[in-house]
């Protein structure tokens, strides 16, 4: 009981409205009775039964189905998520629940609102929500929730990884050894240590937090830019410098780490100018989200040499198209969105999920930092 006044307590700093205005008020005291909830998730395929730990796929369905079924509920899990004609679809008009990942993430859309006449809770299995029409979602009394801190470690350790392999050269060092080849030179003329460079890390929240933390071992000049400055003690302990003008800072640094969510704000953040700005040779990590770079910006500089690498795991728009220029710049180092999916991560979002639906149908709060969208008002990282 205590928990669950402390969380109602911390979301009252998000606003309310009156209570028997809201759908989610009615959702609390209804939430009763056999509910229909619509999963979208990556497909597997051979990959599933590979690891009984896998469940962050279709074939895994969070592993709740069992659970879900024997309390009398609907569970569909699909893939098929674009375009008018696909499984998502077909259930849009009378399901209550849908959960989805930023992996294989469902739009969201102000028009799938519409029509989505019984939803009532958005669910995120993992961190960030950007793939929701978030006002629109507000505007129509939805409950939008994540599972905050889920894979906070998993994205924070796969940027390290992915700055010393920028760092180091190392990618074309492994295609000549793919290749058969064997030139030393062409490797070592731009690797470099990673001790005494600058990193500065756009965002400094759960994930830029612990990525410094990460990074101090290495000898590092460490700055961050965030919104919110780090307590004293922690700020201390890491090493790292507050830097309040995020344009002062970023031609400082040696490596970039976008942190940060996606916002209107930060839509597009990192423009042809922005990137001019820029040390010369900088390279660059992204794990937050595609659409905070001008995607064409970003590989005519990977041409240009002015971005000397590019390395993340998010796209705009997910999947990737084959012809997105992503693809073929020179000096990347990307993949398909993978960092926070990790079997670790996988569990924990999982149980997070769980834990949510099982609140949901007991009409009971959330934890109070899950909430990106409550009673018509959006969390603060999203205003």
């Amino acid at each position: 009981m205590a928990m669950l006044r402390a969380a109602k307590h911390a979301m009252r700093a998000l606003g309310s409205r009156a209570p028997d205005a809201s759908p989610f008020a009615r959702m609390l005291h209804a939430s009763t009775g056999s509910k229909k909830i619509v999963g979208v998730f990556y497909k597997a395929n051979e990959y599933a039964s590979m690891n009984p730990k896998f469940v962050g796929c279709v074939e895994g369905s969070l592993g709740i189905r069992d659970w879900l079924e024997s309390q009398g509920h609907q569970y569909i899990v699909t893939d098929d998520k674009e375009g008018p004609n696909c499984e998502l679809e077909k259930h849009i008009p009378d399901m209550h629940v849908l959960i989805t990942t930023p992996f294989h993430p469902a739009y969201v859309t102000e028009e799938r609102i519409k029509k989505a006449k019984n939803l009532q809770l958005l669910l995120t299995a993992g961190i960030g929500s950007d793939h929701i029409d978030l006002k629109a979602a507000a505007a129509a009394g939805l409950t939008v929730a994540e599972v905050t801190g889920s894979n906070t470690v998993s994205v924070a350790e796969d940027e390290l990884m992915r700055i010393l392999i920028l760092v180091r050269n190392f990618l074309p060092g492994y295609h000549q050894v793919i290749n058969g080849d064997w030139n030393v030179a062409a490797i070592a003329y731009r690797a470099y240590d990673l001790e005494g460079k600058t990193v500065g890390t756009v965002g400094a929240g759960r994930i830029g937090k612990l990525l410094l933390q990460r990074l101090k071992p290495f000898n590092c000049n460490l700055l961050y830019h965030d919104r919110l400055k780090m307590e004293p003690d922690l700020e201390k302990e890491i090493g790292a410098k507050f830097e309040e003008d995020l344009d002062k800072m970023l031609p400082k640094c040696d490596v970039i780490v976008i942190n940060t969510p996606l916002t209107e704000k930060t839509r597009g953040l990192f423009n042809k100018e922005r990137i001019g700005k820029l040390k010369k040779g900088v390279l660059i990590v992204n794990n937050a989200r595609g659409a905070i770079m001008d995607t064409q910006a970003v590989a005519d500089a990977c041409s240009s040499g002015h971005i000397a690498g590019y390395s993340g795991d998010v796209w705009n728009p997910q999947p990737a198209p084959k012809d997105h220029p992503w693809r073929y710049m020179p000096n990347h180092a990307m993949t398909p969105h993978i960092s926070g999916t990790t079997i670790d991560g996988q569990l924990r979002y999982a149980a997070g999920t769980k834990d949510m639906l099982d609140r949901y149908f007991k009409g009971q709060d959330f934890p109070a930092q899950n909430y990106i969208v409550k009673e018509g008002k959006l969390a603060s990282q999203y205003q």
